[in-house]
This record gives C-alpha cells, structure tokens and sequence, in this order.
C-alpha cells in the first residue's frame, strides 16, 4: 500500500514535513497545502518557503493548486515545473465557504461544464508533468457524481484522489465507501481513497474491502498519530521519545521562523487539537493548559506535563468525531 499525507493549511508547511519525515519516516508522498494563484502571476514569500525544493529534500512533495482560472494554472505548474516538480494536484475537494463560494474548490463541481473546459485548456497546455485531481463526489448530493466521472475519465489524470462526501457533508457524514466502489468499477484511471483512516485497524479493513487499490491518503489520522503509516505496516505504535523529538524539533524551528513566541504557540496549539488523542487523560487539564499559553514558559510547561501522561497505543476518536 502506498500511504499519502494530506495536506492541512496552517499545519502540514515545509517545516512540519522535515520533521515527520525525519522521525517518522515511510510515507510515501507529502502532497502540499494549496496554492492559489493570482493573475499576479507572483509567489509569496510564504509560498516559496513552502514550495522551495531545498525545504522539501529526502522525500517526495507534491505541489497542490486551488484556482478555478486555467491561465493561472498554466502559470503555475510551469513554475513548478521548472523547479523540478513532476506533478501538481488540482484542489477540487475543498469544502470551505469562503473557498467554494468563488467558485473554487468544491465549488467547482457544482459547473460541470465549466470544469470540462478548465481540464481540456489545462490538459492540452500544461508543461510535461504529471496531473493528479483531489476531488469530493460533488456539491450538494452524490447523484452528481457520475457526471463528473465521465468528465475525469476524458483526461490523463495521472492519479484520482476522491474524497467520498458531497462538499454539504464537510468532514461530519461518514464516509460514502459505496461510491468509492462506484468509481472502482466505472473509472479506468489510477485511483486513491482519502477520509475516515484514522487507526490502523481502519486501513486494515479497508485493505480487505478493497484489495484492488494500493494507494490511500490520510489527514486527520496522521495528525494525530504521527506514526500511523509504520502501524498500518505492522510496525510499532508511537513511543514518547520520538513523539517528543519530532515535537521539539518543529516546535524550535517555528521559534526561529517566527521569531515570536505567540505565534509560534498559536501554530502548536492547531496540532495538540490532533495530537493530544493519542494521550490519556489530555482531555482533561493537560490540553486545557496548551490552549491557554500564550507565551513560551507557559506553553513548554504545559506540554511538559501532557508527557507525563501515559500513552495510547493509537490514537482516541470519539463519537461523531470529524474524519
């Protein structure tokens, strides 16, 4: 099984990728929090620092792109192209009001017209690389869904990655494997399943409901066991040394990145909100103590106590749990 990160805004940078990839290494593609190209036709600084090969080196990072403009598209993927990139991935997934309502993400699903002509311009004009779509099964109902299949099914897309939920479904339905069996048997392309794989157990039972597919991605599971793809392979859960290494190492780069400890808290806390799963009793002071540091000493005594906790063997997912 090839295992894929996805991507998170505001966590899963550059800086998060070394780090994972050093002390938890095996997963096999990092795919990147998108970039949304302006006609400006510029990066950011923040976009560099996120796409720069030299900041994704020792494993494989793929680009991800979020526009509904196919010249800014083409722009883009040149760029990266440039830089060495073989593949960009098209972000059709994103759920995000303020995203979908731009008719970007998602949203883009609810004009299958309109997607057509996007694919067909990018398609025939993109530079020589690679073309991966990230796709939900529609916008409102997954009746939808079929039509936008014969839409994917006209292009060389080098890998689909379908997400199967309707945008209105945001992360809280389960997921609808029924469609995912669907495409199997209705799509020739290269296909990858994403959503609802937090434990090993779950991608064990998938594995058996689907043997035929070979490539996953998982989100929210890795986030929070960090060593869920060495699990899923039959290797050892997560152990307090290495969480502790991976979690010092990003935790002293984004100090020095930031040169702020406020912001630097406020980005650790995103991922205690995942990573505090895999502790028992987190819950409880320990978290609460974490999401109200606001300045270094409070936060590193805080997490020096979220250490003293015992640790699960995987990682806790309550009822109605978003996946």
């Amino acid at each position: 099984m090839n295992y894929y990160f996805a991507p998170l805004e505001g966590v899963t940078g550059s800086e998060f990728r070394r780090a994972h990839h050093r002390w938890f290494p095996g997963v096999d593609a990092y795919y990147m929090p998108f970039l949304s190209p302006t006609q400006d036709h510029v990066f950011t600084p923040r976009e560099l620092r996120n796409v720069l090969p030299e900041h994704n080196q020792g494993f494989r990072a793929v680009p991800q792109l979020l526009t509904k403009n196919p010249e800014d598209f083409l722009w883009c993927a040149g760029e990266l192209s440039a830089m060495g990139y073989g593949e960009v991935n098209l972000n059709l997934g994103c759920p995000s009001g303020t995203v979908t309502a731009k008719g970007k993400g998602a949203g883009m699903l609810a004009r299958p017209e309109e997607l057509d002509c996007f694919l067909d311009t990018v398609f025939s004009q993109a530079p020589p690389m690679k073309i991966s779509l990230k796709t939900r099964l529609g916008l409102e109902d997954p009746e939808e869904f079929p039509r936008l299949l014969e839409i994917f099914a006209k292009y060389p897309v080098s890998l689909l990655i379908l997400h199967p939920r309707v945008r209105a479904d945001f992360y809280k339905r389960p997921v609808r494997t029924e469609w995912f069996r669907y495409a199997l048997d209705h799509y020739q392309g290269p296909l990858c399943f994403n959503g609802g794989l937090v434990t090993a157990g779950d991608c064990a039972r998938f594995a058996r409901d689907f043997p035929g597919v070979d490539q996953v991605m998982i989100g929210q599971g890795l986030l929070a066991n960090p060593a869920l793809v060495r699990q899923a392979r039959g290797g050892p859960g997560p152990d307090k040394e290495t969480l502790r290494a991976f979690h010092d190492e990003l935790y002293h780069t984004y100090l020095e990145r930031f040169a702020s400890q406020r912001n630097t808290v406020f980005h650790m806390k995103e991922l205690w909100s995942y990573l505090s799963r895999l502790f028992v009793g987190a819950e409880g002071k320990p978290l609460k103590r974490i999401r109200k540091a606001a300045d270094s000493p409070a936060y590193e005594a805080a997490v020096d106590q979220m250490f003293s906790l015992p640790l699960r063997e995987e990682a806790e997912w309550g009822p109605g749990a978003p996946l």
